[in-house]
């Protein structure tokens, strides 16, 4: 007799919709589970036989395959744009995770590649680096939007400065827009 149970998981912010078909096909459980680690791994624990676990590409994704990895026979992060049958019909959490069952069951699932931990590690301080550029070059145009709003030209780097800050500051005349220029320099440190 096949043990295997074929999970789909409808991930969010603060629930999981689950669904778990047995090795025919037949849906056997659905549950609503909290977006929580110990939550999550108590109903794995629940389940008997090989399980094979399915979940959409998204921001919880990396962890939920990091944590439910060791507790199952295999975990597939699938691209929800490759998933066509998950358009079709009615909408909902419910729904959702019940379609991903069926497709993880039938095979008919694109995998995204999550596994290799030392990645992960290399692709968050990649992430990391992006979004302080893309702040720090957003904070640097703003501050010298100010100076431009006003019809001060500020061409160059000097409005950067920490040694040139008193004498930029003493270019605007409006108090509220000094302490608006002030405010950005000091977030950009």
């Amino acid at each position: 007799m096949n043990d295997a149970k074929y999970i789909g998981m409808d991930v969010h912010q603060a629930t999981i919709s689950a669904a778990v078909r047995d090795s025919s096909g037949n849906l056997v459980m659905e549950a609503i589970l909290e977006t929580k680690a110990e939550t999550i791994l108590q109903f794995i624990r629940g389940l008997r036989g090989s399980l094979c676990v399915t979940l959409e590409e998204g921001t919880w994704a990396a962890w939920l395959h990091d944590l439910l990895q060791p507790h199952v026979t295999r975990v597939l992060v699938c691209d929800p744009r490759k998933n066509a049958l998950l358009k079709v019909g009615n909408k909902n959490d419910r729904i959702d995770a019940r379609k991903l069952s069926e497709l993880l069951y039938l095979n008919k699932l694109s995998s995204v590649y999550h596994g290799e931990p030392g990645i992960r590690t290399l692709k968050e301080q990649a992430r990391s680096y992006i979004a302080m550029t893309r702040d720090l070059t957003r904070v640097m145009s703003r501050l010298k939007a100010i100076y431009r709003s006003w019809g001060i030209p500020c061409a160059g780097q000097q409005v950067y400065a920490p040694r040139h800050r008193t004498e930029w500051r003493g270019k605007i005349s409006e108090p509220g827009v000094c302490r608006r220029a002030e405010f950005r320099v000091t977030r950009r440190r």
